[in-house]
């Protein structure tokens, strides 16, 4: 019998093991079991993971890497599993549960230990100075919030957050609601991590999505993986260049730190894979500094441009000349300046030597078909959208966008967050899509922008936001700068978590705050006993059905679109013409919406119940038309830059462990990189340890600087990890606490979470323990 966690294990004093040269085989398979069985229990989890990203079963709630059009009967991965065992757990959060702990001490409890203790299953209120949370009534707890809301001064006081869990059906209903309500301030996950490639690929290719199809992986000559490390992320990827470089495509990496996963991959599905060797991925591994990819792929430019001219048919002036725009400036931008001079500034910038460069160079002029994916590593940096759309230009220079085997491929990291978006989720929809809106419903939605996340933040630490409303999600830990993000959210008159298990939000509130306890993709979702499914859109804009396959735990539990429309009529009123009752009863009638207002929908109902759903238009892949500004793809002039860190500091990413999703903690394992029981360490090259005199297992503060002020993230341990040079890495939601809120990317505002200027002051924790050299004096501000 599966029980609760009851003490609160210690995370910084980790074990510390050789990294792995391989991912998966069979320790993934063993481990899946094991925490399957422990969470769910057999008789409930290995049924669950028999219908995981199968045509008749869910859609997994972690990744949203696409399913292959043949489908093996175990379509998940490790970390997939993991998510399902969470969902699918058997234990249960109540009135006992809460009767017993008081906020406060919950609130000194660590993110993983709460979400141990099972699923939520009541909803629950704080009311303004208890102490407790206490049941509440669902019509109790719709009047509170609708209380809360008409008594803004304006709709704006309001922002609604949305997890990228959230369905189509419940996200489109969410944004209809707000935008009735009178605001677009609709925060989404994505502000914070794919933001910045949206903003470079709409202004460049004019959708801000990946334009390639699994297919197109297959048929790919060259596949460049930058800032990405799916053998933890998403881990099917693996099988997808796997299956790749079996078919003769070559693989190149480029990444601070060595991933196991890239490195060697044993597939669990495969006899070569469970007993056998595994697969070497990569052929070329640049282990480039923090940042420096912008510098990378600009010169590859300047390189592909000066083979050009030495012998013309390098680059492609047909597709050139027919499908781009601006491409005279950028060739002259690359034209200027000393070649020897600009290759010595891309060697410093990315650390890699010119015999490295020009290895990828030979791979790149050798490859008919190349397609480029990444992930994090790229999109959190100040100039995070200037090195994205130098990789379209990269790609856009040999005719790579629009055929098959070519593209862009941006990972996007949660399951439906690209579908939320397609549903209207964003502060900035487009007027066409709010022109339809406003067309099938009959109102003026209206047209300011709304606020994004770092916006959100801001406007509650200022009190301009007084109600925050999340759809899912765990914003106070996925949000930079924690300290300030805390403090905003108690500065709320209402926060509400609309929730499947406890997170570190649920403690950190307003002044009253409400948990509603929702439904997940395992559970069977059947108002007034008929069975509904949602649908969801994958990374590679893929919309297909999901079904939950197991009772739910609690009659108290709603699905995300019952609670939205319980939302909307406490609000709104019985006056209102939309049918918010009909649509939570009958989830189609919500779909034959959808398709009036969101492109690329017609004849929803029906290509929804085709096993394997349905791709989404994409104008640059299908027809080589660009829907941008000039009406072609647009080639763009990008400065060089990349982030400085100065004396005496490293640049700090943050990252995953190998037992994580998101902010959700499974374990205090990341076996990946030999790092066991315990999440608070700081990886740094040797070489950078010994010039600043961390010995290898001692603790000190991180401290991160900006022009606001230092921030401070005590007690980790020091682990020699074979780092670029000049860089760190830590675990987030740790570390989260060190992100500037007013450090973010140009033109998305993205946090700059993988650019973190920090030095290293003894520990200020442990009294006594070894400590690293005295920090010298602290650098100017960025």
């Amino acid at each position: 019998m599966s029980r609760a966690r009851e003490t609160d294990p210690a995370q910084d004093a980790p074990t510390v093991h050789p990294p792995k040269d391989h991912a998966v085989g069979m320790p993934a398979v063993l481990n899946s079991v094991r925490v399957v069985g422990s969470q769910a229990g057999i008789k409930r989890g290995l049924p669950l993971l028999r219908k995981v990203n199968q045509t008749d079963g869910f859609d997994c709630p972690g990744c949203a890497w696409p399913e292959p059009l043949h489908r093996h009967p175990a379509e998940f991965c490790e970390n997939g599993a993991k998510a399902v065992a969470e969902e699918g757990t058997r234990l249960r959060v109540g009135p006992d549960f809460f009767a017993a702990h008081p906020v406060a001490d919950l609130a000194d409890k660590s993110g993983y230990w709460l979400g141990q203790q099972g699923r939520l299953t009541e909803p629950v209120y704080l009311a303004e100075g208890a102490t407790h949370y206490t049941p509440v009534t669902w019509d109790d707890a719709f009047s509170l919030i609708a209380g809360e809301l008409t008594a803004l001064d304006s709709p704006d006081e309001a922002a609604f957050y949305t997890s990228g869990r959230t369905s189509n059906e419940a996200a489109f209903l969410y944004q209809l609601f707000a935008r009735k309500l009178g605001t677009n301030n609709l925060p989404d996950c994505s502000n914070m991590c794919h933001e910045s490639s949206g903003s470079a690929l709409a202004e460049t290719i004019g959708i801000g999505k990946g334009s390639v199809l699994l297919d197109d992986l297959y048929q790919a000559d060259l596949i460049i993986v930058a800032g990405q490390n799916p053998g933890t992320n998403h881990p099917r990827m693996l099988t997808a260049l796997e299956k790749a470089k079996r078919a003769g495509a070559r693989i190149a990496t480029v990444n601070p730190l060595p991933e196991a996963g890239l490195q060697r991959f044993k597939n669990p599905q495969t006899a070569r894979g469970l007993a056998g060797r595994g697969t070497d991925l990569t052929d070329l591994f640049l282990q480039i500094k923090v940042g420096g990819d912008l510098a990378l792929f600009s010169l590859l430019n300047r390189m592909l441009l000066r083979a050009e001219a030495d012998a013309p048919g390098v680059i492609d002036r047909d597709f050139i000349d027919r499908y781009t725009h601006g491409f005279d400036a950028f060739a002259a931008h690359h034209a200027d300046g000393d070649d020897e001079a600009v290759l010595a500034e891309a060697v410093r910038r990315t650390g890699l030597s010119p015999v490295e460069i020009e290895r990828l160079f030979t791979m790149v002029l050798a490859a008919d078909k190349i397609v480029v994916c990444w992930a994090m590593g790229l999109t959190q940096h100040r100039h995070a959208v200037p090195t994205i759309r130098e990789i379209v230009s990269f790609l856009l220079l040999r005719g790579n966008i629009g055929r098959p085997g070519a593209g862009v491929c941006p990972v996007r990291g949660h399951s439906n967050v690209q579908g939320d978006r397609t549903m209207g989720i964003w502060e900035r929809m487009p007027d066409r899509f709010l022109d339809a809106l406003g067309t099938e419903f009959g109102f003026a939605p209206l047209r300011h922008h709304g606020l994004d996340t770092v916006g959100t933040i801001r406007a509650m630490r200022d009190g301009r936001v007084k109600v925050f409303f999340a759809m899912g999600g765990n914003f106070v830990s996925a949000s930079p700068d924690t300290t300030a993000t805390e403090d905003a959210m108690r500065g709320c008159r209402l926060t509400v978590h609309v929730s499947t298990k406890l997170n570190r939000s649920h403690v950190v509130t307003g002044a009253r705050a409400l948990i509603l306890p929702a439904l997940g993709r395992t559970d069977v979702d059947a108002p007034g006993g008929r069975e509904q499914f949602v649908t969801v859109e994958d990374s590679m804009g893929i919309v297909h059905s999901s079904h939950g396959r197991v009772a739910p735990l609690s009659p108290h539990m709603r699905s995300e679109v019952a609670i939205v429309a319980g939302l909307a009529r406490a609000v709104l009123g019985d006056a209102d013409d939309v049918p918010w009752e009909d649509f939570a009863a009958d989830y189609d009638r919500i779909r034959a919406r959808i398709e009036r207002v969101v492109p690329g929908f017609a004849d929803y109902n029906a290509r929804a119940r085709v096993p394997g759903g349905f791709a989404l238009p994409h104008a640059p892949r299908d027809e080589r038309a660009f829907p941008t500004a000039t009406g072609k793809a647009n080639f763009t002039v990008n400065p060089v830059t990349s982030p400085e860190a100065g004396p005496g500091r490293l640049l700090l990413q943050t990252l995953r462990s190998h037992d994580q999703f998101n902010t959700t903690i499974y374990g205090l394992n990341d076996r990946y990189r030999g790092i066991h029981d315990g999440r608070r360490v700081v990886l740094v090259n040797p070489d950078d340890a010994a010039e600043l005199g961390l010995a290898d297992g001692t603790y000190c503060d991180l401290v991160s600087e900006w022009s606001d002020g230092d921030r401070r993230a005590p007690h980790f341990k020091i682990v020699h990890y074979p780092t670029a040079r000049g860089c760190a890495a830590a675990y987030y939601p740790e570390t989260n606490v060190l992100v500037p809120l007013d450090s973010v990317a140009e033109f998305s505002n993205t946090p700059t979470s993988k650019s973190i200027v920090v030095r290293f002051e003894p520990d200020s924790a442990s009294e006594g323990a070894a400590a690293p050299a005295a920090p010298l004096p602290a650098s100017s501000s960025p």
